[in-house]
């Protein structure tokens, strides 16, 4: 599995990192978001998909 997130779509929400923190963050300088972990453990994938599922922007998508 591997995250792409598209920072330009992003609008800040946060939703990602509230769900999954070890995996996403948000910039200091306009808060669109970081991926920590591009290509995270299996084990993670559930919450993965949660996270991309909870942006309100569409902005996160997940490529298996």
């Amino acid at each position: 599995m591997k995250i792409k997130a598209d920072t330009g779509r992003c609008i800040g929400a946060g939703m990602c990192v509230l769900t999954l923190p070890q995996v996403f963050d948000q910039s200091e300088d306009d808060g669109t978001v970081v991926v920590l972990d591009a290509e995270p453990p299996a084990d993670l994938a559930p919450a993965v998909k949660r996270a991309v599922q909870l942006c309100p922007s569409g902005a996160l998508s997940v490529e298996e």
